[in-house]
């Protein structure tokens, strides 16, 4: 395994904000290399506890390391955060002080060049998070219909060229498989006319993002678990949520706003029959975005949101 590198983003004010109650079961779910995890168990007594998922083995591993020269008060789970309540239930527990998610794909991934996420490295095309799954981005780019592949491409990343990028993969894999993430960028770069590369980013980041989210399972996964963890705090616990694009944000910022409203009922409604009731505070009316110093000392923290609520 290479050195697992991952400069955590918005650290001081994600731990500043989760209000760390030292006594507390606190749930990172995205563990990466333990930067935020370390914070949350140094503030944590001997009665506290900290529960961290991460889908990657290599993410465990380091975890590990980081953390056993902190404290005890600690397990570690490889799973995908969406089975925390399986983990919780078998721990007995039934309310947490705080969940923690910093979404998408670690610095350590990204530059593993044999973990195909990366249009700047020739590696095969994997693109998961779990080396256990049984879907990669071979499977979709190769098998997937042209009209599938298209509405990927436009839902995940917004691609103006996902119609013509498609047709490309698709006349491209009649000949043989697409198998590398170079022959993939050859692809893509065919599609867009040079005139239009010119005048933009890498041709492929789009693409590259919609395939990595397609293969996790990514906003499904985000959309049907925020809920339940907000189920699981404790009164005056939080959530605190890292985005890097503005699909996870949205979910992020609807989930909370649906759980902040008092009354569902339409407008006209005289009298509310919904009995739906507030369960959040919102903590963050706008999202926390890197400070000038951060930016400039860590370039991937430029499209990183910080979202936070509090449970009533």
């Amino acid at each position: 395994m290479m050195n697992f590198n991952h400069k955590s983003v918005l650290l001081k004010e994600t731990i500043e904000l989760l209000n760390i109650n030292p006594d507390g079961v606190y749930v990172d779910g995205t563990l990466g290399g333990a930067g935020h995890s370390s914070e949350i168990l140094k503030r944590l007594s001997d009665k506290g506890l900290l529960i961290g998922f991460d889908q990657d083995r290599d993410a465990i591993d380091k975890s590990e390391e980081v953390l056993s020269n902190v404290s005890k008060n600690y397990k570690l789970i490889h799973k995908n955060y969406e089975d925390f309540e399986e983990t919780l239930d078998s721990l007995g527990i039934s309310k947490v002080s705080g969940f923690l998610l910093d979404l998408g794909v670690s610095s350590y991934q990204f530059d593993n060049g044999e973990r195909g996420f990366s249009y700047r490295t020739d590696a095969k095309l994997d693109m998961r998070m779990n080396r256990e799954s049984s879907c990669t981005a071979y499977d979709i780019v190769n098998t997937y219909t042209k009209d599938e592949l298209t509405k990927i491409l436009w839902d995940y990343s917004e691609e103006k060229w996902a119609s013509r990028i498609a047709e490309f993969i698709v006349n491209r894999r009649k000949t043989e498989p697409i198998a590398t993430t170079f022959e993939l960028v050859d692809v893509i770069k065919s599609a867009i006319p040079a005139s239009v590369r010119r005048n933009s980013g890498h041709p492929a980041k789009k693409t590259f993002q919609a395939l990595r989210i397609e293969t996790n399972n990514e906003l499904n996964i985000l959309r049907n678990t925020l809920n339940r963890m907000i189920d699981r705090l404790d009164s005056k616990g939080r959530i605190a949520v890292i985005s890097f694009h503005s699909l996870e944000d949205r979910i992020v910022k609807e989930t909370f706003k649906y759980k902040y409203l008092d009354c569902i009922c339409p407008k006209d409604t005289p009298i509310c029959t919904c009995n739906k009731k507030r369960e959040i505070k919102i903590i963050t009316r706008k999202p926390i975005t890197a400070s000038k110093e951060e930016l400039e000392a860590n370039n991937r923290s430029h499209s990183a949101k910080l979202r936070v609520a509090e449970k009533l």
